[in-house]
């Protein structure tokens, strides 16, 4: 398995996609596996992503997981079956001491960034950090973030771009925020492709999205000299349980990723 050092430190970006959440092991791992060979021809270094539970949700019927430690050990195996390391949302103290147990990477929702127990609960595991921008802050502003992780001791630690909200149900990528990141929280910046281009708050209580616009925000990102990307993706996202009016249909990946790796080469 690539260590945090050769994930960040490789000529190419590194890559964060799985399902929003775990709906299933067998479905997990089909994902893993196809991104893999993907990924390994492309010589992109992966992150196996998915959510072991979903804590913000619009409605309370939204779905929101299929039990914690299922969800947990599906990661494991995820983990284990393609030596890869995993990464997954957290939302409290508690989750953060469980979920260390499973995975690579402890991953601080938007919504979440600013709660100072959390980031330091997630420091103190010991495991990588990566904490996303909240939709109401400015890039620079982050560097407080990443400063309580990096004062709790741990100093593994990534930063990633959503989105910042505009007007209502809507969200704006501002990609000088890129080289921004980069430079005060002075660690790897990543794009989350799409969750930017996500709708939320709808009168439907059902989170719209574009995702017709994921390869133009990927290319720009890329062209800025974003670190590492971020792609949920799903074999079918019209059934998908969370987020499917967003997310990267499976089969479309690797044409997608084909077009950044050259990209890549072509602004280094």
């Amino acid at each position: 398995m690539k260590s945090w050092n050769e994930i960040t430190g490789s000529q190419n970006f590194f890559l964060f996609a799985g399902p929003c959440v775990i709906e299933g092991e067998d479905m997990a791992l089909r994902i893993a596996e196809r991104v893999v060979n993907i990924t390994d021809r492309l010589d992109i270094p992966y992150v196996f992503k998915g959510s072991f539970k979903k804590a913000n949700r619009s409605r309370i019927d939204s779905f929101t997981g299929i039990g914690d430690e299922k969800a947990l050990k599906i990661l494991a195996k995820v983990r284990s079956e393609f030596d890869i390391p995993v990464v997954t949302d957290i939302h409290s103290v508690e989750d953060a001491v469980m979920a260390a147990e499973y995975v690579d990477v402890l991953q601080i929702p938007a919504f979440l960034c600013r709660q100072t127990d959390l980031l330091v609960a997630a420091a103190k595991t010991g495991k990588i950090v990566n904490i996303k921008k909240g939709q109401f802050l400015s890039p620079d502003s982050m560097k407080f973030a990443v400063q309580k992780v990096r004062e709790s001791g741990n100093y593994n630690v990534a930063v990633t771009e959503r989105g910042t909200t505009f007007g209502y149900g809507d969200l704006i990528i501002d990609y000088r925020g890129i080289p921004t990141m980069q430079e005060c929280c002075k660690c790897p910046a990543i794009l989350d492709i799409t969750h930017s281009l996500q709708q939320p708050n709808q009168a439907s209580g059902v989170t719209g999205g574009k995702p017709e616009l994921i390869e133009t925000v990927a290319k720009a990102g890329v062209s800025v000299g974003v670190d590492g990307l971020f792609i949920e993706t799903h074999e079918n996202p019209a059934v998908a349980k969370s987020d499917g009016a967003n997310m990267l249909r499976l089969d479309l990946l690797e044409g997608l990723l084909e077009k950044l790796v050259r990209i890549r080469a072509a602004v280094l």
